[in-house]
């Protein structure tokens, strides 16, 4: 059983009773949400406990006090920028979102589109969404934004800005990845709801950063490592050792930016309501870590993880050094080392005996489980497979699927689907597995062990495809790979 070292129950509570008390301060409270409000798994690795949807079921605690308003840089939607962790581009992700929010019975009030220079994809955009039923605003580019306030707090900065309408006390700002606008788009808010006689704040939802842990523990560093493509450093807030004398971790973009934040609120309200960019926050996450040294553990593997992609992004050309180069310091500084990871190590030692692609799953008790490519299964699909038999206690030696299942598969793959490579995929593998649990019983019972991979760790000595690194995500196994592909081919699926 994995070890849990945080109370998710905790931090529903917890979190919902924080936010109420920063929407009574203000009355009306425009809350941006940064990080992934669906999906964290992220957050789920590093704190053991942590459910992925946490944050949507803490916000539907307060559903009937809760307005979505979800930002988009109309520049994303021009270039048409795409969700690395999930392959689709910002727009469909933003209509991705609205479902997701509505079928979770929260009230999506609006889009903005930020950033509005008519570019001729966003009125397309802006177009099919009304089309669709959602209301949108625009936002402006602001010459010298965010240093020239005189012009940035003024009818030709803010002012000029569409009002968004709304009509509930918490204004949940997000959007479907960095750089879409969400802090000026509250900050305009706040503008303009001032100048109407409305009393309203603005707080910032970020899950890390955890201020009220050490700066070098590893869930913050850990996060580093998952911002390393994009120059986030965790640091002190000095800001909040001035005015209060504690210490608090916040990273740097906060930091650099509150002088003018608090210079913005001083303009909006005569006064800043924050001595300190952690002082914004609303984050009550640290609070509900139960096991410290579970989460470390978790933290240090996600940081080995997260040093794998890197090197696998530089490999495919996506990425350059940088990422890879600031892990490496990340790693040094929390004494990490891919010899942390034993799934590693037994991949490539399987490999180096087979002289082909080898897998290895590390089980629950610690167990390591390998698969080798053969002429009816790649190494991935070979180690599932032997790690369900591990699972359901049927011997090594007994097969699964029959050979005569396996091979009119690869036949039809390559005769008729115009496919090179025969080989099985592993979703493949899992539905010719399902098929046999309906007669062999060997099977049904491997079958029905596929629940408990969730959690495990894999790695394989080569670059997946992406077909089989998503089913690794569907079924919750973290992955990692070698930064090397199976062939010398210039083009990869």
């Amino acid at each position: 059983m994995i070890q849990r070292g945080f109370d998710n129950e905790l931090y529903n509570k917890t979190q919902s009773e924080h936010i109420r008390d920063r929407i009574a301060k203000f009355g009306k409270l425009y809350l941006e949400f940064g990080g992934k409000l669906f999906d964290d798994y992220h957050a789920s690795r590093v704190l053991p406990g942590f459910l992925p949807d946490s944050k949507i079921t803490m916000l539907k605690q307060l559903r009937d006090k809760t307005e979505i308003v979800i930002a988009i840089n109309a520049d994303d939607i021009e270039k048409n920028k795409v969700r690395g962790d999930i392959g689709i581009t910002y727009d469909m992700d933003l209509l991705r979102l609205v479902d997701a929010f509505v079928g979770n019975g929260l009230y999506v009030g609006s889009v903005v589109l930020t950033r509005w220079r008519g570019q001729p994809s966003a009125v397309s955009y802006e177009k099919k969404l009304k089309t669709l039923g959602l209301r949108t605003y625009r936002h402006y580019p602001i010459e010298g934004y965010p240093s020239n306030l005189p012009l940035i707090v003024s009818d030709d900065g803010f002012g000029r800005n569409d009002y968004i309408e709304t009509t509930r006390p918490l204004v949940v700002v997000t959007a479907p990845g960095p750089g879409s606008g969400k802090m000026a788009t509250c900050l305009s808010q706040l503008y303009h709801e001032q100048k109407r006689g409305v009393q309203a704040g603005y707080a910032k939802f970020e899950t890390f950063p955890i201020w009220s842990l050490p700066l070098n523990h590893p869930v913050n560093l850990a996060y580093e490592a998952a911002t390393a493509d994009l120059n986030d450093v965790n640091m002190i807030d000095p800001w909040h050792l001035e005015a209060y004398g504690k210490t608090c971790v916040n990273y740097n973009r906060d930091v650099e930016v509150f002088p003018v934040l608090r210079a913005m609120f001083e303009r909006i309200y005569g006064q800043s309501p924050y001595k300190s960019p952690t002082d914004m926050g609303v984050n009550m996450i640290g609070s509900c870590i139960t096991d410290d040294e579970v989460c470390c553990r978790a933290a240090r593997q996600e940081i080995i993880r997260r040093y794998f992609d890197a090197m696998c992004e530089r490999r495919k050309g996506n990425a350059g050094s940088e990422p890879v180069r600031k892990i490496e310091l990340l790693m040094e500084k929390g004494g990490i080392s891919v010899a942390n990871r034993p799934v590693v190590a037994a991949a490539n030692v399987r490999a180096s005996e087979t002289g082909g692609p080898a897998a290895a799953i590390q089980m629950d008790d610690g167990t390591l489980i390998t698969g080798k490519t053969s002429s009816l299964l790649g190494a991935s699909s070979a180690m599932i497979l032997n790690a369900l038999k591990h699972l359901a206690g049927i011997p090594d030696s007994v097969k699964l699927i029959a050979p005569e299942v396996i091979e009119p598969i690869m036949n039809l793959k390559v005769r008729y689907l115009g496919n090179h490579n025969p080989l099985l995929h592993i979703d493949e593998i899992l539905i010719a597995l399902a098929l046999a649990a309906t007669e062999n019983e060997a099977a049904q019972k491997a079958y029905a062990m596929l629940p408990q991979l969730a959690g495990l760790e894999v790695h394989s000595s080569v670059i997946l495809s992406q077909v089989d690194a998503g089913t690794f995500r569907k079924l919750g196994v973290n992955l990692t790979c070698e930064p090397a592909y199976q062939s010398k081919k210039l083009y990869h699926t």
